[in-house]
């Protein structure tokens, strides 16, 4: 049993600590089985100071999108797009330390954001526009760095970019969701090594 988070009276610091209970328990249960009890103790926080901070389970768990995955994603992805103009070069280390990192907990969680998407998207209407505004983001961050790309004449001039951009999450997504369903790490690897053959074909 993972050991409790350390109490603190810093309402910042109590904040982030439920988020991150939060988060790691949307992502072993799911949101709708997310409970809250296990989350406050894992954190030591009273019941009190959790509704102090976020008023409803949906708060929580829109919180957990916007601050916790959303910040992620930016950090593994649009960081490494918004530097230089190989954007092609980016992609292709990103998606080959995916490859080499993947083991078997891709089998068991998946991706956060894919999780979601399944399970909220169709349910609450709050979480749907919250996912959808990320993958918009997602999207338009490839995008421009693939514009950025075929300026500096290292992406085909003829690739639309948004398309393109669209279909390279879409693959992301995708390959995490049927290795996960698959459980099998070799088909979410090979999966993934398609896309980068898929991201070489855009080269010049």
């Amino acid at each position: 049993m993972a050991e409790p988070i350390k109490k603190s009276r810093n309402p910042e610091q109590t904040r982030s600590d439920l988020l991150a209970a939060a988060y790691a328990e949307i992502l072993e249960c799911g949101f709708q089985a997310a409970s809250l009890e296990r989350i406050l103790a894992k954190t030591s926080v009273s019941k009190g100071a959790l509704y102090h901070h976020f008023g409803t389970k949906q708060e929580l768990g829109l919180a957990v999108v916007q601050d916790v995955i959303a910040p992620d994603l930016a950090r593994r992805w649009f960081a490494p797009l918004s530097e230089g103009n190989d954007p092609l070069g980016q992609l292709d280390r990103i998606l080959s330390e995916k490859i080499a990192s993947a083991d078997e907990r891709i089998l068991r969680y998946g991706c956060p954001l894919n999780n979601l998407i399944q399970e909220m998207s169709p349910l609450d209407e709050q979480f749907r526009q919250a996912l959808q505004r990320i993958l918009e983001r997602w999207t338009e961050v490839l995008a421009e760095a693939l514009a950025r790309g075929q300026q500096a004449g290292l992406v085909r001039s003829d690739v639309a970019a948004a398309e393109a951009a669209l279909f390279i999450v879409a693959g992301v997504e995708g390959c995490v969701g049927l290795g996960k369903n698959a459980q099998s790490v070799e088909a979410y690897r090979r999966c993934l090594g398609q896309l980068r053959l898929y991201l070489d074909s855009l080269r010049p």
